[in-house]
């Protein structure tokens, strides 16, 4: 009866440091993700619920918010500011899809595999290394109306009646930005799809040219569809970037002259930080978040759908 006792402690004892090697186990895995957790909680999750809650409220940032419900967000629809900065925004989205997604589309198809194309790589990425804010001064001395190079160069080819005040008037200073942008973002759009055409079997376009088929139809009937994944993943991303472009607007023009070239982005600092609408401000955030958070989803849904094919 002793002898069963003594043997039953000792299964015990042994039996608790395994336990609690195991739970310690199981716990550890979490204690790696857990800063990564509290910052995601604390810089990305917090924000976001105190910001929704300010676009239901009346906020100077000084005195207390007072609730007032969707009076914000009924109030942004019949605001002609926001409307035109809706407007301008969905302009931008359109052109970021357009022209620096289909320029860097061209790029890849055009120097793909080709010898000595090192140099040309280089030259269209390179804009894609200077942040927007460098970008928008460089280009606010090229579209100067006095001395800026697009009048001089208009100028010396004797076109001197086609010169603009690029930046002063609208629509044409949101079309100025736009080549701006187009100019800084080619080169990103080119290496995605440069990456997608080295990663296309070869044997279906080997095949393709031994029956005859020109460049034209190799390229719309072979090529581009396989390279479709990649098209979706550039458009979405683009579109995403459209939707909240702040700092190339704010250096340029900061969303002038007047308010004609605001954006989303624009109005909601101007609205928040210059005008102390908080809530307002917020309203407007809440907004491009719905936007930005629908475009993220089929996104990520495309890489997923991209890897999985794989």
């Amino acid at each position: 009866m002793q002898a069963s006792t003594s043997v039953d402690m000792a299964g015990s004892t042994t039996a608790a440091p395994s336990s609690s090697r195991s739970l310690s186990q199981r716990a550890q895995p979490y204690l790696y993700v857990l800063p990564a957790a509290a910052f995601v909680v604390f810089f990305l999750l917090y924000p976001m619920v105190v910001t929704l809650w300010q676009s239901f409220t009346r906020f100077d940032g000084i005195t207390d918010p007072v609730f007032v419900g969707l009076e914000n967000f009924r109030e942004l629809f019949g605001d002609p500011n926001f409307l035109l900065s809706l407007r301008n925004t969905l302009i931008w989205t359109v052109a970021s899809v357009l022209f620096p997604v289909t320029l860097g589309l061209v790029f890849a198809l055009t120097i793909n595999g080709l010898r000595g194309s090192g140099f040309f790589k280089i030259s269209v990425y390179l804009p894609a290394t200077i942040s927007a804010a460098a970008v928008g001064i460089l280009f606010t001395f090229v579209f100067d109306p006095g001395n800026g190079v697009i009048n001089a160069l208009l100028e010396a080819v004797g076109l001197g009646a086609l010169k603009q005040r690029w930046l002063f008037e609208a629509p044409l200073n949101t079309f100025s930005m736009i080549g701006a942008y187009t100019w800084q973002a080619t080169g990103l759009n080119m290496m995605l799809f440069l990456v997608g055409l080295q990663g296309l079997p070869h044997e279906p376009i080997e095949a393709a040219k031994l029956d005859g088929c020109g460049t034209w139809r190799l390229t719309t009937q072979i090529i581009l569809p396989m390279l479709m994944p990649y098209i979706v993943i550039a458009t979405l991303l683009a579109v995403v970037n459209g939707f909240k472009v702040f700092d190339l607007i704010w250096v340029m023009t900061q969303g002038g002259p007047g308010r004609t070239s605001e954006t989303l982005a624009v109005t909601m600092y101007r609205e928040g930080f210059i005008l102390f609408r908080l809530g307002y401000s917020a309203a407007i955030a809440v907004i491009i978040s719905i936007a930005a958070m629908v475009f993220s989803y089929f996104y990520m849904r495309s890489v997923i759908t991209q890897e999985s094919h794989q």
